[in-house]
């Protein structure tokens, strides 16, 4: 079976965490590293709290998700962008070259059998989240983002008790928040032009993040099928792995045969 195939092990001595938002109902993925305990030179040891880290991987490290390769991700945005009334749904692919490749029956074996009808902006509306950020509009994607940028980091200074003191260094013009990042922050950013929510209208199964120079540093992967060889699985496979060492962003950059059916899985 292809989900056989695929990489879906949780890391070891670590789990899956949701922190739930406050503005909206949602649910933002991290994990929550065990750490061993700390030998004390007179004897005994000291217990250390969990860990909370940015999680890049997905479901597929969770041990609670039910993975169905061919059905895709859980499509977590899709009612935050039908809330939102300024999209339509089209009755089929509107290019003719995805027409053409549907009309193909060759590639019926190689298709994505769980496809949606793609969605566009409504006549005069904005889709965007620079749109709506400079309509002074926060979206459950920035609440997302912030919440996902905090990384449980007030748990961490409940837990410390204000040691986790740091001298102030030098910023270099950047403007990050001393303590939480908040989703008026976000929008702010985003409206000034100084990050980026990538999430596409067509890809609600995509987690928010956001690119800019006062959040974390992000990373893109680029991946590739082989020239000689490849299958469904092993590009999927690629794309699983690529998020589970912390790519933020994917980027195929694969040439040959049959790439367009390829890439909808």
């Amino acid at each position: 079976m292809l989900e056989q195939t695929i990489t879906q092990t949780p890391f070891p001595n670590s789990k899956k965490v949701y922190i739930p938002g406050k503005l909206f109902p949602i649910q933002v993925a991290m994990r929550e590293i065990t750490l061993s305990a700390t030998k004390l030179s007179k004897g005994g040891v000291e217990i250390n709290p969990p860990v909370t880290i940015y999680d890049t991987s997905g479901p597929y490290t969770d041990d609670d998700a039910k993975i169905d390769i061919r059905k895709g991700l859980p499509r977590t945005r899709e009612s935050w962008i039908l809330d939102r009334q300024d999209v339509e749904i089209l009755p089929q692919i509107s290019s003719d070259y995805g027409q053409e490749r549907l009309a193909d029956t060759d590639l019926d074996e190689l298709r994505f059998e769980y496809s949606h009808k793609p969605k566009k902006a409504l006549a005069g509306h904005n889709v965007s989240q620079l749109h709506y950020a400079r309509k002074g509009i926060i979206t459950p994607e920035m609440e997302y983002v912030a919440i996902r940028e905090n990384q449980r980091i007030e748990q961490i200074e409940a837990a410390t008790m204000g040691m986790e003191h740091q001298h102030a260094g030098h910023s270099f013009g950047a403007r990050t928040p001393k303590k939480l990042i908040t989703a008026e922050f976000v929008r702010e950013e985003i409206a000034a032009g100084r990050a980026i929510i990538p999430n596409n209208i067509n890809h609600p199964e995509s987690e928010p993040m956001i690119i800019g120079r006062n959040f974390l540093v992000k990373i893109n992967a680029n991946i590739g099928n082989s020239a000689v060889t490849s299958s469904i699985e092993e590009e999927v496979d690629k794309a699983v792995w690529a998020c589970r060492w912390g790519a933020d962003t994917i980027m195929d950059l694969s040439t040959g045969k049959n790439i367009h059916e390829t890439r909808e899985w």
